[in-house]
């Protein structure tokens, strides 16, 4: 008999609990471009899981319409470790801002990464504390002024990107929240990682610090501090598609070149190569004014992952030594009766 598979739709995703961020948070577009693509995946509900810890983007799985938990601060990357050890075929995202997994969270984020557990980490970086009304965070501006810093933080900020691949991730990303049509790739090719697929998320508090990240996200500028990477394809970025990176002669650094100026053309840009760490690092660095910021797929280097070592090693000891028993294993070795 034929049965009938039934294609999902972004309401199918949607919870039918009201959504309650912040009026112009970018939190809704993330949340409607992460509805529209788990469809277009052929994903299903009951496989799907949410884990976050502490924050404005961690009431995220309360607005998906699958499984979810909304765990204690800093501590997502753990849970959704367990989750993924327990059960392989669940697909596990992580949601998780830079307060949650940039401070009290730092262990269990770079251990996540370092692993390569199969997760999707999503970091949303508004530079923030939003929830708790304002305070500095791990990736926010020396020089900024908030609530804890009334005379400007001294604290020199986490770079996302840079700490990820110092951590050995093996995918890296970055994507703007409210750029739908470039966001959506970008969770894709996460989704299709096999690893833990790290990708940064560029976002305005719009309450407390609403210029996080204007001199990205601002549309009349955005084509000239915004490069856009493809693999295999030459890094060219600018309104008219003028500008472009070139590796300097006398070294591996990057400058930033005009095309059709001093000879320049498009032969002499650097060509994006997703498998490069060294390259990822230094696109991850880059920042207006001097360079447009990278967005996109920085790298991707797959490579075995934690939890098919783990279930490859106990099916290993199994054939091995046999079932475990837990009675025998509690009565091994030293022992003591207590009267």
């Amino acid at each position: 008999m034929n049965e009938t598979i039934t294609k999902l739709t972004r309401k199918d995703f949607t919870s039918d609990q009201d959504v309650r961020w912040c009026p112009g948070c970018g939190d809704y577009a993330i949340l409607a471009t992460m509805q529209r693509t788990l469809p277009e995946l052929g994903v299903l509900r009951e496989n799907t899981v949410f884990v976050s810890g502490i924050g404005c983007s961690s009431r995220f799985p309360y607005y998906m319409n699958t499984y979810g938990f909304h765990s204690i601060h800093g501590r997502a990357p753990a849970f959704a470790t367990g989750v993924k050890l327990a059960n392989p075929e669940l697909d596990v995202w992580i949601i998780t801002g830079d307060g949650d997994s940039l401070s009290i969270g730092t262990n269990h984020f770079v251990h996540a990464i370092r692993r390569n557990v199969d997760v999707q980490l999503l970091l949303f970086n508004n530079r923030i504390y939003g929830l708790t009304k304002g305070q500095l965070s791990p990736t926010t501006l020396t020089g900024h002024r908030t609530p804890s810093t009334p005379d400007g933080s001294i604290d020199h900020p986490v770079l996302p990107v840079s700490l990820a691949l110092g951590a050995n991730a093996r995918f890296v990303a970055r994507a703007v929240d409210t750029d739908a049509k470039q966001l959506a790739p970008v969770l894709k090719a996460a989704h299709a990682n096999r690893g833990c697929s790290f990708v940064e998320i560029l976002q305005n508090c719009v309450v407390f610090h609403g210029t996080a990240w204007t001199h990205v996200t601002d549309r009349p500028t955005a084509a000239d501090t915004q490069l856009h990477l493809e693999h295999g394809k030459p890094m060219i970025f600018g309104k008219n598609r003028t500008y472009g990176l070139r590796i300097k002669p006398t070294g591996f650094e990057l400058e930033v070149v005009t095309i059709g100026q001093d000879g320049v053309t498009e032969n002499d840009l650097a060509v994006h190569d997703q498998t490069n760490r060294s390259m990822a690092f230094l696109l991850g660095q880059m920042e207006p004014p001097n360079f447009p910021t990278a967005l996109g797929v920085l790298l991707q280097d797959p490579a075995p992952t934690f939890n098919e070592a783990i279930h490859d090693q106990l099916e290993r000891i199994e054939k091995q030594r046999g079932e475990g028993d837990l009675e025998t294993l509690l009565n091994a070795g030293h022992t003591w009766t207590i009267e």
